[in-house]
């Protein structure tokens, strides 16, 4: 399975509030209605906890889950 890329913009600042470590991009499987995606998403290294930005959870994701409802 491929890994997508589906962010482009920089999360080197951004530091997960459990652990305090910086996040980094990292491949993650996520999963909607029996299908199973690869992408990159900053996650943190030391806990996995995962960030999906607002934009992306209504945008692209939005319209990924709506194609798979119209299925």
């Amino acid at each position: 399975m491929n890994t997508l890329q589906v962010l482009h913009d920089d999360f080197s600042h951004w530091n997960c509030s459990q652990c305090n470590e910086p996040l980094k991009f990292t491949a993650v499987e996520l999963v909607y209605l029996e299908s199973k995606f690869s992408v990159e998403l900053p996650a943190c290294p030391a806990c996995g906890y995962v960030l999906i930005p607002e934009s992306l959870a209504l945008g692209k994701m939005a319209d990924v889950e709506q194609l798979l409802e119209d299925k």
